[in-house]
């Protein structure tokens, strides 16, 4: 599916369930060395071991990690030194990313864990502390964006799942939008997982979201 997928699609995003899996041994596999490779692993530890989390993922060259902005600002600052020592050795520059609030989650999931006030607020909050904690970006559903990009400014990475073409499902997902809607409202990288992945023809149907976009 990846090689199908080369060419069509700006890079290939690995995740956790992959990573667990096949580990860094799979990813190089399954990722062309000249192919943006998304490495969402979605780190979420103590600063220390974040820091060699991204040590280790800094061989593979992803050009995007993730790691959880509700880690707080002394784990991220750890993650961007991290970064920044690996790029000083001779590693390939990491853009790291905060994942604010899942896209799987709306009001009543935030309530359940405590956390009071409107998702969008929370996702506010976590992207500013996020940009504080000198991340290049955060991830966010496609409905935070134009509000994420009037607040922090053209140069702050907006990386959007919960993308879905006219007419596919929105699965566990509670927080989505089509993919034009999502460019228009400032995204920087759409992410499309389900239906592109679940397609009869993956490379078909990406070439078709492509066409919706123009």
């Amino acid at each position: 599916m990846a090689r199908g997928l080369v060419g069509v699609v700006g890079g290939l995003k690995l995740g956790l369930e992959f990573f667990v899996a096949n580990g860094p041994k799979g990813v190089r596999r399954v990722v062309p060395a000249d192919v943006p490779l998304f490495l969402d692993l979605k780190l979420h530890d103590i600063p220390n071991t974040v820091a060699g989390a991204v040590r280790a993922a800094a061989e593979l060259a992803p050009l995007l990690l993730t790691l959880h902005a509700a880690g707080g600002p002394a784990m991220m600052r750890a993650a961007v030194d991290a970064a920044e020592r690996a790029q000083l050795a001779g590693q390939a520059r990491i853009r790291l990313l905060g994942v604010t609030v899942l896209t799987s989650l709306d009001e009543g999931d935030l309530a359940a864990l405590g956390q009071e006030g409107p998702v969008a607020e929370q996702v506010r909050r976590l992207a500013l502390l996020a940009r504080a904690g000198g991340l290049d970006g955060v991830v966010c559903s496609p409905r935070e964006v134009a509000q994420l990009r009037e607040v922090l400014g053209p140069d702050f990475l907006l990386v959007v799942p919960g993308i879905r073409p006219a007419g596919a499902q929105a699965g566990d997902q509670k927080r989505v939008m089509g993919p034009r809607a999502a460019m228009q409202a400032g995204a920087d990288y759409l992410v499309v997982g389900r239906p592109i992945t679940e397609a009869e023809h993956p490379a078909a149907a990406a070439q078709a979201l492509l066409n919706e976009l123009r």
